[in-house]
Parts: structure tokens; sequence; C-alpha cells
């Protein structure tokens, strides 16, 4: 199984990379919240916390930069 990035244009989804699949092939596709222009995931996140504390703050922050790195080879 592989995660694929992509864009729907109002008719089919476009990935954003190559893709290397079957015609036919089965797929599972998540749609995503729209997201506000040049306002980033982060910040998007962020927005829905609340009120918290800044240790708090800094816990998310880290868990967050934690979500942002890619492993290769890995689900």
């Amino acid at each position: 199984m592989i995660a694929v990035k992509a864009y729907y244009d109002g008719r089919a989804f476009i990935p954003e990379r190559p893709v290397s699949a079957e015609i036919n092939q089965k797929a599972i596709i998540t749609l995503l919240e729209p997201q506000p222009p040049n306002v980033s995931q982060k910040e998007r996140l962020l927005s829905l916390a609340g009120s918290i504390s800044h240790e708090d703050y800094l816990e998310m922050e880290k868990a967050l930069e934690e979500t942002e790195r890619v492993y290769p080879n890995e689900w």
C-alpha cells in the first residue's frame, strides 16, 4: 500500500507526483477539509487548539513537526 497526495480538478484526482499503478487498481481516497489560502496546516491545527499553556504549546508544536517528517519505504 502506498499513500499518494493528489488534488481534485472537478473531474478526476490528479497525483502531485507520478504514480506507478495498474489500470483499474483499487484505491481508497480520503478527502481533507478545504484549507483557506495562505494558511499552513500547522497554523490551522493550532487555531483549533484553543487556549493552552506555553509548555503544552511547545509539546504540540514538537508533535506537529514529527507529523511533517517523511520516512521513505514506510506506509
